[in-house]
């Protein structure tokens, strides 16, 4: 892991680009507090109606080893006793 910034930035050769799973995590900064809180209570305001939707695939924990291997295509998969 390598911490960027602007002040430290990382050079590296275009081979390496090429030929490595490179994964870059961060952002260019965060919004206003007064934007994000207002974005949160958006959301929970849909939630609370019930307006929010997430695909989940049910999973018995005594398959969870089949259900590891395969791709759930965008869902989440939720282990149940």
């Amino acid at each position: 892991r390598t911490r960027v910034s602007p002040q430290r930035p990382v050079l590296m050769d275009a081979a390496v680009l090429r030929s490595t799973a490179l994964t870059i995590l961060g952002t260019a900064g965060l919004a206003p507090g007064e934007l994000l809180v207002d974005a949160f209570q958006k959301v929970m305001a849909r939630a609370a109606k019930g307006e929010l939707r997430i695909a989940v695939e049910r999973a018995p924990l005594a398959k969870i080893e089949d259900v590891w291997q395969r791709d759930p295509r965008g869902q989440r998969i939720v282990v149940i006793p």
